[in-house]
């Protein structure tokens, strides 16, 4: 009874809609579930086929067969039949390959550069303005948003199964990928190429808002924080990070403006809460191994606490 229990629990632990291709929330997504089913559909009607045949031969009636009969046989389910099914396939697969010279413009641009292991993502505006932010995506809702995809270190794959397709990030090279979402909500995005030894802690959560909902939080996002902190200098953190209006050299790690409204922590590797920013401060290689940042684990305590403090407060 208990293997049973254990295997129903892994199984309906993968039953999660966040991530997951068959759960479309946007157009694309909608069209590769469609030929999800579709050749799921053909696969059905040729294993059902196959089974026939072969129940037929082993209990049917047994009588001789002519020779045109065998070579009919061939041609039909040897050549007819494959080359009809495939044909099939091959059509309605490249009917959904996205046509884009009469597409419209995108509603949005998102800059999306990969690093190892977190992503950063910058916003443009209608005057060429670009809003900042890292390791967690915004969309709104039924717009067309264009994603200009680069690498700086290693090829890296950016994937939001629910959304649609993915696309490689190459380094020197820049790609486009665009998406629509079609259903409000928060969804994940993950790395799916092998990129590092914390390749599997590079993933960010996505949230779709409707229209009023997005444009509140590019608004926010925006602005710059509220207050600096002495400390958040002095123990080197402005020389990696970005905090628009208190620290602005930093260009090497994430953007850390309003860092508190963020759900994560190191791109979808841990929950955005006082305890696991303490453990991530004072030592990120044990949590994530291969990260860039150092561990400030030679700070006072209450140091890092005032830090946490200060990153939490970014809101």
């Amino acid at each position: 009874m208990v293997l049973p229990a254990v295997g129903a629990s892994l199984l309906l632990a993968g039953c999660t809609f966040e991530q997951s291709a068959l759960h479309p929330a946007g157009r694309d997504a909608q069209e590769l579930s469609g030929l999800t089913w579709f050749m799921f559909a053909g696969a059905v009607v040729v294993w059902a086929i196959v089974m026939g045949v072969t129940v037929y031969a082993v209990l049917g009636r047994k009588r001789r067969r002519t020779e045109r009969f065998a070579d009919l046989f061939i041609l039909g389910g040897g050549v007819a039949f494959p080359t009809v099914g495939l044909a099939i396939l091959l059509v309605y697969g490249l009917s959904l390959l996205p046509n884009w010279t009469s597409a419209q413009a995108p509603g949005l641009r998102v800059h999306v550069q990969a690093e190892q292991y977190w992503w950063r993502f910058a916003y443009e505006l209608p005057d060429g303005s670009r809003v900042e932010t890292a390791n967690e995506l915004h969309l709104p809702n039924d717009v067309t948003a264009e994603f200009v995809l680069t690498s700086t270190d290693v090829i890296h794959s950016f994937w939001i199964p629910a959304l649609g397709g993915k696309m490689d990030l190459i380094p020197g090279r820049t790609n486009l990928l665009r998406l629509t979402p079609t259903k409000a909500g928060t969804y994940r995005g993950v790395c799916a190429e092998f990129c590092g030894p914390s390749h599997t802690f590079m993933a960010f959560p996505v949230v779709v808002h409707d229209a009023d909902g997005y444009a509140s939080w590019l608004a926010a996002e925006q602005a710059p924080a509220t207050s600096g902190s002495e400390l958040f200098a002095a123990s080197g953190c402005a020389a990696c990070h970005t905090i628009r209006g208190v620290a602005e050299t930093g260009k090497v790690g994430p953007d850390l403006t309003h860092f508190g409204r963020r759900s994560t922590i190191g791109a979808a590797t841990l929950v955005n809460t006082r305890e696991n920013l303490l453990a991530w401060l004072a030592d990120p290689q044990r949590i994530k191994p291969g990260a860039a940042m150092p561990g400030f684990a030679s700070l006072p305590e209450t140091d890092r606490a005032a830090i946490a403090d200060y990153l939490m407060g970014l809101k």
